[in-house]
């Protein structure tokens, strides 16, 4: 009996490209603020190109690694897995030179959409943004100046990925072999749900975006006559990473912030506040309290646009009047490549694909479970992968399927996913081996 086995660094690596720069340097924060006095805090361990792995970067590797292994009683001070990091964290580096040798880029807003998605799943993991600052010792505020460079680099391998494993494809041939070679030990499929959705930003009307445009005014007005900058960023703004620092950004390097903002700050004298300026986060406020060539110091006060309850009844509302059109006899696949702001699925009519019910978030599932084939669930909050905006969705349970064991015929998409995914991991092998002759890389010291 032939059998298959996926390597998971190899999949995160070939599949998104996930560098994982927030978990593990908290888990290595945490492990640095134990060491006993006499300790070793830091050292660098390796070099590759122009980026260098440090001991921490290595120990919050291996205990995020080790946290997702328990089953195999993985510890992370093990040398092996000490070394398995290292090794995955020189990898990491090697995509990250190679994409800045390629001249790829990342804009401002990206970079900000990311940080922020990612902030929000570290905050739901450990419960709170004062839990997250604990973590870290440090403010959001900092977090966010800190971490935008390894977001950065983040989605710079994300596009080096795309361009090397896109085009990557498999013939019917090639599946076809796949399942011959392996069919008697893949596992049976799991029982799984077809879903469609239609998704709908929550926007502001007109008049709610000229509702916060004329409080900005107000809060600006009100500063210029001699109110408090700090006072009015406590009660007013809607960045709980500065509102209680009183807006406080601290210096930050240009490039840094986001276009608009940055724009806005490097043309103000030092103590001038700014008009309102609008940025996809909303309105800001911005005072220069410092300026140096590279770096400004500044405050802001952040009013955000689409969080009104009037903003998500009318999306709600909207999304209920299309179940209605399907009632009726629409088709929903129609109305969603009419209507829907998920630019993934749109052109697909919606579709989700066949997903495994057991792995569905669970609050979807619950919904879902209750569901007959063909009917549509209310409005629930939807967050979009690596989107900062509230939105909504409507979802479509078009057909279950119970777990059966594999089939050539019935599963062929399930059969191709997985014959590209050992291709792109036998090409993404044979890459790496490339790279680390074309790049210079150096272990410093020992771990």
């Amino acid at each position: 009996m032939k059998h298959i086995i996926y390597d998971a660094t190899v999949v995160i690596y070939v599949g998104v490209m996930i560098v994982a720069c927030l978990y593990p340097t908290a888990a290595a924060a945490q492990l640095m603020g134990n060491l006993k006095s006499g300790e070793e805090m830091d050292k660098i361990v390796a070099v590759v190109g122009n980026e260098i792995i440090l001991k921490s970067e290595v120990v919050g590797h291996a205990m995020m690694t080790a946290m997702q292994e328990r089953r195999m009683n993985a510890r992370p001070d093990d040398p092996v897995l000490l070394r398995r990091s290292l090794d995955a964290l020189i990898n990491e580096k090697l995509l990250v030179t190679k994409a800045i040798e390629d001249s790829l880029t990342a804009s401002e807003e990206e970079i900000t959409e990311r940080m922020e998605f990612q902030i929000q799943a570290m905050v739901q993991q450990v419960g709170s943004e004062r839990r997250v600052e604990e973590i870290y010792g440090m403010s959001m505020a900092k977090i966010r100046r800190d971490f935008r460079e390894e977001i950065r680099k983040q989605l710079l391998t994300e596009r080096l990925s795309q361009q090397k494993f896109a085009a990557i494809k498999v013939s019917s041939k090639e599946v076809q072999d796949f399942y011959q070679q392996y069919k008697d030990s893949l596992p049976p499929v799991p029982a799984q749900v077809e879903l469609y959705h239609i998704v709908k930003n929550v926007e502001p009307s007109a008049a709610a975006k000229e509702k916060t445009l004329v409080l900005a005014k107000k809060i600006r007005d009100s500063i210029i006559a001699g109110g408090d900058f700090a006072a009015f960023a406590r009660r007013y703004s809607n960045d709980p990473g500065s509102a209680q620092a009183g807006g406080e950004l601290g210096f930050v390097p240009r490039g840094k912030f986001i276009a608009e903002f940055e724009k806005t700050a490097y043309a103000l004298q030092v103590n001038e506040i700014s008009q309102p300026v609008e940025t996809p986060f909303g309105f800001h406020i911005i005072q220069l309290l410092d300026k140096r060539e590279n770096e400004v110091r500044t405050r802001h006060i952040l009013l955000k646009l689409g969080q009104t309850d009037e903003d998500v009844a009318r999306t709600k509302g909207f999304l209920d009047s299309l179940t209605m059109r399907v009632a009726q006899g629409e088709s929903f696949e129609e109305l969603a490549k009419q209507y829907s702001d998920d630019t993934e699925t749109k052109a697909f009519g919606g579709l989700l694909g066949r997903m495994e019910i057991a792995k569905l978030p669970e609050d979807l599932r619950a919904k879902i479970e209750k569901l007959k084939d063909g009917a549509i669930t209310e409005p629930i909050p939807y967050n979009a992968p690596g989107s900062t905006k509230s939105a909504f969705h409507i979802v479509l349970r078009k057909k279950f399927i119970p777990e059966h064991k594999i089939s050539y015929d019935e599963d062929f998409k399930r059969l191709e996913q997985m014959a590209i995914m050992q291709k792109r991991a036998k090409v993404y092998e044979e890459w790496l081996k490339e790279l680390r002759k074309s790049i210079y890389w150096e272990i410093k010291s020992k771990l």
